[in-house]
């Protein structure tokens, strides 16, 4: 068993970025992560193509800036670039695959016991922890929804985070099943390099052109107050005028390679993307966090009273804000862990 302060489950951005503002306030802390690398996310289940949606002064994580010469809308890679050098910058030493099998409060000792499996020696020990900072992230495991048929395609079926790029569906015929970000940013990466693409987009889309975006946060201030979703264009919708990706309804079901819509429309594909986005896992090894997440395993309080359950547990990364709401949760969930460390007996 070893003892730690503060124990953060996850290196994906939001790990990472409480662990300089506890630093800074003179706090230690453990990161155990799932993966063998940080922001594995970020490496491992992005398309190629991808930036980042909001301008780069949105996006930074806390206590460092991008370098000079970043550009507004940072690629993939730079990205990941981004976080190798914060890592490097604060000397944070993440323990990988680490996965966490089981955590439970403990009231006798007031602390969270966390059973954590060492992948690589394929070793079960225990972590004592008096604060648990759940930073597993919104998008833990892809979603792919139940469809009558579904195991009978005969072609390829994938969920968005392990597409890659266009060049592996050249000569195909896809169906991109969603309409947020990804799903529009992968139909026109396949059909702007000619793949034959076509959409389901079930209900109204809002859509943000770029610009529209740089103009100011009053945008975001807007859809967080109708509790609407903002697509930013790539030049999707430019695509979809010209008829070059075809918009379908809701699928009814599948029978081989032919997909029926609910208009009673059939098509035939080789191919089927998922953009149908992610959930979150937290809740599937955490015993006594009710105080905190719902029964998806997400924050039951909304943003900006989402970051704290009860006996020390919190959550950062979880607002359904991106990268540019988990500096207010860093700062928060820190500055509140300070305040109780200043006040307690020893640990």
């Amino acid at each position: 068993m070893e003892k730690v302060l503060v124990l953060i489950v996850g290196a994906g951005p939001s790990g990472l970025a409480i662990a300089p503002c506890l630093s800074q306030l003179s706090i230690p802390y453990c990161i155990v992560e799932r993966e063998d690398c940080s922001a594995s996310l970020w490496r491992k289940r992005t398309y190629d193509r991808l930036k980042l949606h909001l301008a780069k002064e949105y996006c930074e994580l806390p206590h460092m800036s991008y370098p000079c010469d970043t550009p507004t809308y940072v690629p993939k890679d730079q990205f990941v670039r981004y976080v190798d050098a914060y890592v490097d910058h604060f000397n944070i030493f993440p323990k990988y695959s680490t996965s966490v099998e089981s955590c439970k409060y403990d009231e006798d000792h007031n602390c969270w016991d966390v059973m954590a499996h060492d992948q690589v020696k394929d070793l079960v020990f225990e972590y004592r922890a008096r604060f648990l900072v759940v930073a597993t992230g919104e998008n833990s495991e892809g979603v792919i929804p139940e469809i009558t048929g579904l195991h009978s395609f005969d072609g390829q079926v994938i969920h968005s985070s392990s597409f890659k790029s266009w060049n592996d569906y050249a000569g195909k015929r896809v169906l991109v099943v969603g309409c947020g970000n990804s799903g529009m940013e992968i139909a026109y990466d396949l059909a702007n390099n000619g793949v034959d693409t076509s959409m389901v987009i079930r209900s109204p889309v809002h859509v943000m052109t770029k610009d529209m975006e740089l103009s100011g946060p009053v945008w975001g201030h807007f859809f967080s107050r109708q509790r609407l979703s903002a697509v930013i264009d790539v030049g999707t919708t430019e695509l979809i005028k010209k008829g070059i990706i075809k918009v379908l309804g809701p699928i009814s079901c599948i029978q081989g390679n032919s997909v029926e819509f609910e208009d009673r429309k059939e098509r035939n594909f080789n191919s089927l993307v998922f953009a149908t986005g992610y959930k979150s896992t937290a809740n599937m090894w955490l015993k006594n966090g009710v105080s905190l997440l719902n029964d998806n395993g997400m924050p039951k309080r909304a943003f900006p009273n989402h970051w704290k359950g009860d006996n020390g547990l919190y959550c950062v990364g979880l607002a359904m804000r991106g990268l540019a709401g988990i500096s207010h949760d860093t700062k928060k969930v820190a500055a509140d862990i300070k305040s109780i460390v200043d006040s307690m007996g020893p640990f």
